[in-house]
Order: structure tokens, then C-alpha cells, then sequence
């Protein structure tokens, strides 16, 4: 199970990585969602996930440590409002520009 999980966030992590390398804005924002996905599955293994165990010590003979949930849980309401600034960025770029590429380079060149 340990190696399963690993290898979903590394495929993650490397579609993350390879999206946010294209020209575009919408692989970027795509990549940056994929990476957080990878970050947040990373917390959450690394809170030693235990199946039916209670949050709260105490309250039965097994506990699990919540601290790694409240972390993924704030990190998922950071990236939702990352993830809608950021499109309201691409937008407007977009509205301005006229296309959505990244490099700024060719900026006098008919987007491809």
C-alpha cells in the first residue's frame, strides 16, 4: 500500500512539474493543482494513517495524529483561493493580450 501511494504522488508530482513547463497558462494552473494534490496526499501519508482510529486521545485504545488532516484540510482552502486568483489572472492577461501564452519573449510574434 505504502508503494502505491508513493507512486501516485510522484505521478503527481512529475505531471505537475511537466504541466507548469508548457507555454500556456491553463497547463500552468493545471500543474500547480496537480502539485498541491501530490503535497497534500504527502501530508496526509505522513500522518501515519490508521483505519478505524479515533482523532482524540482517550477515546479508544488506537488514536491517530489529526495534526496531518487540519494540515491537508488548510492546505485545500489555500489552493482553492490560489487556484481562483490565479485564474482571474489568466483571464484578465488573457482579456489584455489577446492570447494566453507565458514566455514573454515573443511578445511582437502571431501566437501559434
Amino acid at each position: 500500500m505504502e508503494a502505491l501511494l508513493a507512486t501516485i504522488i510522484g505521478v503527481l508530482a512529475a505531471v505537475g512539474i511537466y504541466l507548469m513547463l508548457r507555454l500556456r497558462t491553463f497547463p500552468v494552473i493545471l500543474g500547480l493543482t496537480f502539485l498541491s494534490y501530490a503535497v497534500n496526499l504527502f501530508l496526509f501519508a505522513s500522518g501515519r494513517l490508521a483505519l478505524n482510529a479515533a482523532p482524540i486521545i482517550g477515546t479508544a485504545e488506537r488514536y491517530t495524529d489529526p495534526l496531518p488532516q487540519a494540515l491537508v484540510l488548510t492546505a485545500i482552502v489555500i489552493s482553492f483561493g490560489m487556484t481562483a486568483v490565479i485564474m482571474i489572472m489568466a483571464v484578465g492577461g488573457y482579456l489584455q493580450a489577446g492570447h494566453d501564452r507565458v514566455d514573454l519573449d515573443r511578445d511582437d510574434e502571431e501566437p501559434t
